[in-house]
């Protein structure tokens, strides 16, 4: 593939801080924060993945691991991708946008009347740095961007240039990790040091004060996109099971993640305030084999252990049975028209025909171990810790114990050194979100041009597995704005990837939501919305934010 390509070399756990959340105490009618708002016009977020204080750090793209909170309501990118409709892009700091019939100049038009929080205009100018910036100095890239540079045109358009014919790659425009950001204040930093301690943005809040177990947001009153009905937006660390009493008492507002019975132990106490949401997200929780070393560089070994995996057993654990994912990695619900109906059932076990790969493979199992040409192989399975994975990974564990002999070791690790292990190629099986906008975003993250030496941070691919064919499809998608070139090449790609399986689907991902919706009312639902209220999901949660209104009573 000749198309250029800046690949981030470091290891960022930004995902992580923008996507997961966590909670604290809360209460009472003053704020006591330095900030204008009591508990009456707060809202509070219990941020539940991982650590119980913060680091006051919002270089969005610098080295360092942690991060501040919630960057992603100071900063904001170019678009958004609606979920409630297909995963299509949809504007946002960009009003509009228009690719040439060759595909390789995309011209974008800012939303004009934009500013950041200290008042100063955003532009194209302004755009045409943050995007550059990931080219320029690609130590620096964490989005994984695949144009060539950014120009400006006028105060409020600029063009993008692509190497090749990218329609399909206009999600990336989309990543809140790829945003806008003030140049008049950027330019002058040494990004590897700088920590930006008062972060200016275009995003509704700016940091009202800052605490190691406690954010605190401000929101704007010049805010582009409306009126916010809260002043006050708090971020307090919490764990999962903390987080349920805090629901449940009132304490916060919101939180995330999987809760168990959550429908009887949440929902059933006060169904109209209490909400525990499911939204499909397009894509799996999966088993992610290191391709870049031995034993997973070998698709018998890979084949072998995806057949042995007790995918109901998992989900029933999780009690949301019937959300076993296929092994395409697409989920059925939202890319309905595009799975290939011979490939959308998840692989049942055989382990028969597990044991038959491995031999196909010339491997053996002995006292636990995989063995071949003399070398013996224990893997162990990476997996977060602060998402409870735990559990899920001694049902792997034992299911490949008792159908193949295998001893699989487990290695959980709290948020920031799962991302450091997995980054850095430093596993050997982990357990991990796949998925994207559209089945070009879901598959896009395979191609070769991410792969780099274990030992080597990526934020892509980072199971190292490259392939020709896929390199080839990935292109193919990424050149074409045919909705039926792309089904077909959505077809291949499912096909490739079930053949060589760089991972393995276990149940269709969701983004969890619990809400208590005592002190905010207009809450979207999974029956009715345009936007997710998931936290990380930055012009989603706003757009839930501006929707709501100060419950009665």
């Amino acid at each position: 593939m000749g198309h250029a390509r800046s690949v981030g070399r470091r290891v960022s756990a930004l995902v992580v801080s923008l996507v997961l959340l966590t909670s604290a105490c809360a209460g009472g009618s003053s704020s006591g924060d330095g900030t204008a708002g009591g508990r009456d016009d707060t809202m509070i977020y219990g941020k539940t993945d991982g650590g119980t204080t913060f680091v006051h750090n919002y270089n969005v793209v610098g080295p360092a691991i942690d991060k501040a909170p919630n960057m992603e309501l100071v900063y904001e990118p170019l678009m958004r991708i609606d979920y409630s409709n297909g995963a299509v892009v949809e504007p946002w700091l960009a009003e509009s946008w228009e690719f040439d019939d060759a595909g390789t100049t995309l011209t974008v038009h800012l939303r004009d009347g934009v500013t950041f929080s200290d008042g100063e205009p955003f532009t194209a100018d302004d755009a045409v740095f943050s995007l550059n910036l990931p080219i320029e100095q690609p130590e620096f890239s964490i989005a994984g961007v695949t144009y060539e540079k950014a120009d400006k045109v006028d105060d409020l358009t600029f063009t993008v240039t692509f190497a090749e014919p990218s329609f399909a790659t206009l999600k990336q425009f989309a990543n809140i990790l790829l945003p806008m950001v003030p140049e008049h204040v950027w330019a002058d930093q040494d990004l590897n040091t700088w920590t930006n301690p008062e972060p200016i943005g275009t995003g509704p809040f700016t940091l009202g004060e800052f605490k190691p177990q406690q954010v605190t947001l401000a929101a704007r009153d010049d805010y582009w996109g409306g009126e916010l009905p809260m002043s006050t937006y708090k971020i307090i660390p919490t764990s999962a099971d903390a987080a349920k009493a805090q629901l449940l008492r009132g304490d916060i507002d919101i939180a995330q993640g999987s809760w168990a019975n959550g429908e009887q132990e949440y929902t059933a106490k006060d169904p109209e305030h209490n909400l525990y949401q499911l939204y499909p997200n397009g894509g799996a929780m999966s088993a992610m084999f290191n391709a870049g070393r031995p034993p997973f560089d070998d698709v018998h070994v890979r084949r072998a252990l995806a057949m042995t995996m007790d995918r109901s057993a998992i989900t029933t654990t999780l009690q949301r049975p019937g959300t076993e994912a296929g092994p395409t990695g697409l989920n059925a619900t939202v890319y309905a028209d595009w799975v290939d109906p011979e490939l959308a059932e998840p692989w049942p076990i055989d382990a028969e025909a597990a044991k038959a790969e491995l031999a196909d493979g010339g491997w053996t199992v002995e006292d636990g171990a995989l063995v071949k040409d003399g070398e013996s192989y224990r893997p162990s399975i990476l997996f977060n810790n602060d998402w409870d994975w735990g559990s899920y990974a001694d049902i792997l564990i034992n299911g490949w114990r008792d159908s193949l002999g295998i001893e699989v070791k487990p290695a959980g690790q709290p948020t920031a050194g799962f991302y450091d292990a997995m980054n850095l190629g430093d596993f050997d099986l982990a357990a991990a979100s796949t998925g994207g906008a559209g089945v070009y975003g879901v598959y896009s993250f395979l191609d070769g041009d991410f792969v780099v030496p274990v030992g080597e941070s990526a934020t892509l691919n980072q199971g190292r597995w490259s392939n020709p064919e896929a390199d080839e499809i990935i292109a193919a998608m990424e050149s074409t704005d045919d909705e039926a070139e792309l089904k077909e090449l959505g077809l291949r790609m499912q096909e490739l990837v079930v053949d060589e399986v760089p991972f393995s689907p276990l149940y269709d991902n969701f983004y969890f939501v619990e809400i208590n919706a005592k002190r905010w009312s207009g809450w979207p639902t999974p029956d009715n919305f345009d936007h997710i209220p998931f936290v990380g999901m930055g012009p989603d949660l706003i757009l839930t934010m501006l929707d709501l209104e100060p419950a009665e009573g």
